[in-house]
């Protein structure tokens, strides 16, 4: 701009004034252009722009700045910065090509916020779609659940193995059991109960059938002491875990309730996981089956595997990486006792031949408490130790000569422990029992079923006369039977 206006006063100088001054324009040593001016004298009498010189030239002057100004101005409007003739493309300020990057940089940035929402919006709508599918199909398969109701004269499934002792049931293993599908919803729904207290029911029971059920000691009869286990039934299922933390766990009711809990009262621990603190109440064991729990307790410790029980107002369990004993009191939600059981393996230095870290297994039967073990001076034996339920203290203690590696689980009843041979196998037996009585072990043969294929917990149930177990996601009970005392 500078020179523009030096090249405008130099032509107007020379074109007004060529008598006293002219302009020259040359390179010099260094190659630079170069402006000088003569003038005729170095001094002159007045300057004529001071005394009023040539107003034509002030005029024309003005013009060509005005002119020059709107030149600019229009220039501007068209996104130029440099004279009329100059490239509208050519260079911009730097503060209009730092705005230019800004903008492209934010638009840029909008484009891709654009392309991750659309990406977001069809995930979202793929997934309301498959939602869809499944909310249909759980709607078809309740509507098909309560058109297939339960045949007149017949139970719901579970609910024999789970009657009041008060009740006559059938014994031994003529009536057959149903078989229910494994496959099939893991819950259903109940009839009403206003209907149900409507609903009658009549069964003829042979007389002999009757006084063998008495006189084997089975619930409901006058005599409901102590025998040896001579048959186990069929396994009934009762319910079914939905996660994969129900793969293995504990299920279980309290022979000796304490109030305000009862012997309808059904606990339930998933066991899968490394902090394994919830225990599920449920009022009746038909809410469990329904999967709808009333209350969960929130272990102050968590606990490991599957070896807990429910005994007398208390939740008795192994704590996580030790080789105690703790009792979780089930009305003041707090550990009331807390004991070592001296040398017993944990963590996997003694468990049942499936594994699980089952070293340390409790158990409860007509007798009391009771803790199943090993230890490395019985190296790998199953130890028996009896427990007091408020203390914990140790009363006695038995060594066997049943290698606990060896066996799948193990259970008691009436003071003898008894084994089962296998985890997996469908037609496994209970092979081994061990009397407390008379210190003296022998082998068994009495019939087994593995129906799912892996038994991860079994314990016995005194008041119901009932194996309680956990084979593979399903929570089932084995009815059994007991010689005459």
């Amino acid at each position: 701009m500078l020179g523009l206006w030096v090249l405008l006063w130099g032509s107007l100088a020379l074109r007004g004034r060529a008598d006293t001054a002219f302009l020259r324009r040359a390179h010099d040593s260094a190659g630079h252009c170069t402006y000088s001016f003569t003038v005729a004298s170095p001094v002159e009498a007045a300057c004529p722009e001071a005394a009023g010189g040539v107003p034509e030239l002030r005029a024309e002057l003005a013009a060509l700045a005005a002119r020059l100004g709107r030149l600019e101005t229009r220039e501007r409007a068209m996104g130029g910065s440099g004279p009329r003739g100059a490239d509208p493309g050519g260079p911009r300020e730097p503060q209009q090509v730092a705005s230019a990057v800004r903008l492209e940089a934010a638009y840029g940035e909008l484009l891709r916020a654009k392309a991750r929402l659309e990406e977001e919006k069809g995930r979202l709508e793929r997934e309301k779609e498959e939602l869809g599918r499944r909310l249909e199909s759980s709607a078809q398969e309740i509507t098909r659940l309560r058109a297939a109701r339960c045949p007149p004269g017949r139970d719901a499934p579970g609910r024999d193995s789970l009657r009041a002792p008060g009740k006559v049931r059938g014994a031994g293993p003529a009536p057959a059991q149903p078989v229910p599908d494994p496959t099939a919803a893991p819950r259903w729904e109940p009839q009403p109960l206003a209907f149900q207290e409507l609903q009658s029911e009549r069964t003829e029971v042979p007389v002999s059938r009757l006084l063998e059920e008495t006189a084997l000691g089975r619930p409901g009869g006058a005599d409901s002491g102590c025998g040896e286990l001579v048959w186990v039934g069929e396994p009934v299922v009762f319910g079914r875990a939905d996660s994969i933390a129900g793969k293995y766990g504990v299920w279980m009711k309290d022979p000796e309730p304490v109030a305000p809990f009862t012997r309808d009262t059904t606990w339930r621990v998933d066991a899968v996981g490394t902090e394994v603190r919830q225990l599920f109440q449920y009022e009746e064991a038909e809410q469990l089956a329904r999967g709808y729990p009333a209350k969960v307790h929130i272990l102050p410790r968590p606990l490991e595997s599957t070896g807990a029980v429910i005994y007398r107002g208390g939740l008795f369990f192994q704590p996580r990486h030790s080789r105690s004993v703790a009792r979780y009191d089930l009305r003041g939600e707090t550990v009331t006792a807390e004991r070592e059981i001296p040398g017993a393996g944990y963590h996997g230095q003694y468990p049942y031949s499936w594994g699980g870290y089952t070293d340390i297994d409790l158990a409860v039967d007509e007798t009391g408490l009771w803790v199943i073990y090993s230890t490395e001076s019985a190296r790998g034996a199953i130890v028996l130790s009896k427990l007091d339920p408020e203390t914990l203290e140790i009363r006695r203690t038995w060594e066997t000569n049943i290698r606990k590696r060896g066996v799948a689980n193990s259970f008691l009843i009436c003071g003898t422990l008894y084994t089962v041979s296998s985890y997996s196998a469908p037609n496994a037996t209970i092979n081994f029992a061990y009397d407390t009585a008379t210190g003296a072990s022998r082998a068994l043969s009495i019939p087994f079923e593995n129906r799912f294929r892996y038994l991860s917990m079994l314990d016995y149930n005194p008041s119901e006369r009932q194996l309680f177990a956990w084979d593979s996601f399903n929570m089932v009970t084995y009815p059994v039977r007991l010689s005459q005392a």
